[in-house]
């Protein structure tokens, strides 16, 4: 059955489980973010396939700006924190949730998307297997490299949103797969890939690819 879901187009990609931080200052998003915010209601972020996050005006010699066009498979997101430090602006961090594929879709007059969409499953617990186990314990050292340096600001950044050693998740490979591959410079067409894999092993041993292959070109 499918279900109805306000969508927010963006250039990036939201796991289940990750933080994303929003500038919001469009009224199409303004609104929605209010209305997510009273009700406690999730919206959707999906991929731009193409056109642009920023709706603008035609550039020289277009007839009119082209339109967003979305890509198949996005996540929905739990807003956890909104400020608002001026008029007309918001500052969102928002929590990824489910997967949904995108069935259909349609721009409402004021530019929102709205879109029919299909839950898909979550990740079904998956062990570390025992040769991509070093990837969970390098991330887990990174967290504490991390941690360390946010003591000596005073201050905790996003990229700090990570459990402490002894949490089960570090021992699940889809959400050591998603953290490694939400924070690496990885392509935004690969990291779609990632996302919409469904095999979470599968998806671990390709963020430990991407590590090595990263490694390899920092050398």
């Amino acid at each position: 059955m499918l279900q109805a879901l306000p969508l927010f187009p963006l250039s990036t990609v939201l796991f289940p489980g990750g933080l994303l931080p929003l500038q919001v200052f469009e009224v199409r998003y303004l609104d929605l973010m209010n209305r997510c915010e009273q009700s406690g209601e999730p919206f959707g972020v999906i991929g731009l396939r193409s056109g642009d996050e920023v709706r603008r005006a035609p550039r020289p010699g277009e007839a009119q700006a082209p339109g967003e066009s979305l890509l198949d498979v996005g996540t929905a997101a739990q807003i956890e924190r909104l400020t608002r430090p001026q008029a007309g602006l918001m500052g969102v961090l928002a929590r990824g949730t489910r997967r949904f594929r995108l069935h259909r879709s349609h721009a409402l007059p004021h530019g929102l998307w709205m879109g029919e969409v299909e839950w898909l499953p979550d990740d079904l617990p998956a062990p570390c297997p025992d040769e991509l186990r070093p990837l969970s314990q390098r991330l887990l050292r990174l967290r504490e490299e991390l941690a360390t340096e946010v003591a000596g600001q005073g201050d905790t950044p996003v990229e700090v949103d990570l459990p402490a050693a002894g949490d089960p998740r570090w021992q699940d490979a889809g959400w050591v797969a998603n953290r490694w591959a939400e924070r690496l410079p990885l392509p935004l067409a690969e990291r779609q890939r990632l996302m919409t894999l469904d095999n979470p092993v599968w998806r671990l041993e390709l963020v430990g690819e991407w590590l090595e292959r990263l490694h390899r070109a920092a050398s």
